[in-house]
């Protein structure tokens, strides 16, 4: 899962949103700079990871990109699963998408200082495309996806995959609400 399902798991709780986060930008094990709670939140985004690479649902929807996608099948998933549940975030909160966003972006704001520098620049890329919203639609993946090809300078253009997303979606549709419920039921 990518960063709104991960901010969706941190259940409101703002150590675990920041943890959470910042996770993809830390390496090793050593993180003596963050408290216990935000050290949580580090290694729930850990242990979310994990349990997306394992999950039945995650590795079959993979599947339907190896056909010149392989090596960024995971990426993908990741990305477009959070535009389902972008798409559909009125089945699974009670608060809309925009204020769930707003209220993110603004306790990463003021938490800024707590965050690497890596996890600092990423906040500003999220904070002027408005990432987390743009994510419900599928011309914001197509933008996300074009910049994220231009930062892993492999050749590779992931916003091509869209259509095979078109070609796929109700079958991933399908993968992920079996997913996500299980997700929700390991996480929340």
């Amino acid at each position: 899962m990518n960063y709104l399902a991960h901010a969706f798991l941190s259940n409101n709780n703002t150590d675990l949103l920041i943890g959470n986060f910042i996770a993809d930008h830390l390496r090793g094990n050593d993180f003596k700079d963050y408290s216990p709670q935000i050290i949580q939140g580090i290694h729930l985004h850990r242990r979310i990871d994990s349990f997306t690479d394992s999950h039945e649902k995650f590795k079959a929807s993979k599947r339907l990109f190896y056909d010149g996608f392989e090596k960024y099948s995971g990426i993908l998933i990741d990305i477009y699963f959070d535009h389902l549940l972008a798409k559909n975030f009125s089945n699974y909160s009670a608060l809309p998408l925009k204020e769930f966003c707003d209220k993110v972006y603004m306790i990463y704001t003021q938490n800024q200082k707590l965050l690497p520098k890596s996890s600092s620049n990423f906040l500003e890329y999220v904070l002027k495309n408005n990432i987390y919203y743009e994510y419900s639609y599928l011309e914001g993946i197509e933008r996300v996806l074009f910049h994220l090809s231009h930062r892993i300078k492999h050749q590779v253009m992931l916003n091509e995959s869209v259509a095979l997303f078109k070609q796929h979606e109700k079958e991933l549709q399908e993968n992920f609400l079996v997913f996500f419920k299980d997700a929700v039921k390991e996480f929340l």
